[in-house]
């Protein structure tokens, strides 16, 4: 039997997969989402969202997602994993994902093609057409010379596509080095990891939408502590370690995570 079940939950609390009924908004989760929206909303072209490995970029943008679902003006492309190996091969999948078949496959054809896609969505149809790229810091130069390009697209009022991208903070040196894309970015945000009153808060917020609710906290405040010290408030890492700790205490029949079970799974992972 899963251990959720013994628990009494309805689903695992603690999985790794970007699902947005869990997850944890912490002040610095969701003051990216209002500020994306806003963007969005407004179709001012650029956003770039930084953050380490694990700290929910890609879960941020699937609660993204979510927050736009049945309005039907806006259209989102999502590309997982940019790792194209030209630049033709990039803009045919963009054309692809767009629904656009050149009569020429030339560069130039799928550049033009996709052009005029975004006036007819944007202008004609008053569509707004969101590009969101996940794994960002994997664009090399040329990629990120073509959305540039694409950025040129625009009105006399507004930006034709809205582009977003997630990456780890090593991308930024690389856009700086690109003429005219820095000045691009309307919105430029830096996910920071959780504190340890916010991974207190994550903690006991899985374990709720689980169904947790028994009177009991299940993590006592000083694995809680201990936790935050080893993780450092990085939510993937949280995850990953509150799922050991509550395997543990179901293999040693104990009723709540304190510090030295968690020490214990810890000192495990060193090992």
């Amino acid at each position: 039997m899963s251990y959720y079940k013994i628990l009494a939950l309805e689903k695992e609390p603690f999985s790794t997969s970007p699902d947005p009924a869990f997850f944890f908004r912490s002040q610095s989760h969701e003051s990216a989402l209002k500020r994306l929206e806003i963007t969005i909303r407004l179709r001012r072209g650029l956003s770039v969202i930084l953050g380490d490995v694990g700290t929910g970029k890609t879960t941020l943008s699937r609660t993204l997602l979510q927050s736009f679902q049945g309005e039907d003006s806006f259209i989102f492309h999502l590309i997982l994993d940019p790792n194209y190996k030209t630049e033709f091969q990039f803009l045919s999948s963009l054309a692809k994902m767009f629904g656009i078949t050149p009569e020429l496959r030339s560069t130039l054809e799928y550049k033009d093609a996709i052009e005029k896609y975004l006036f007819h969505k944007g202008v004609d149809e008053n569509k707004t057409i969101i590009l969101l790229i996940d794994e960002g810091q994997k664009l090399n130069a040329n990629q990120l010379e073509l959305l540039r390009i694409l950025l040129n697209y625009e009105t006399n009022e507004f930006k034709l596509l809205q582009l977003i991208i997630l990456a780890q903070v090593e991308l930024l040196p690389r856009i700086r080095r690109i003429r005219n894309f820095m000045d691009r970015i309307a919105l430029k945000y830096l996910i920071n990891p959780l504190d340890e009153s916010e991974t207190k808060q994550m903690i006991e917020f899985r374990l709720k939408q689980a169904g947790y609710i028994a009177a009991v906290p299940l993590f006592t405040d000083d694995a809680v502590k201990l936790i935050y010290e080893h993780t450092q408030g990085y939510p993937r890492k949280i995850a990953l370690l509150c799922h050991d700790c509550v395997e543990r205490i179901i293999m040693d029949e104990k009723q709540v995570v304190d510090r030295e079970i968690t020490q214990t799974v810890i000192d495990g992972e060193v090992k």
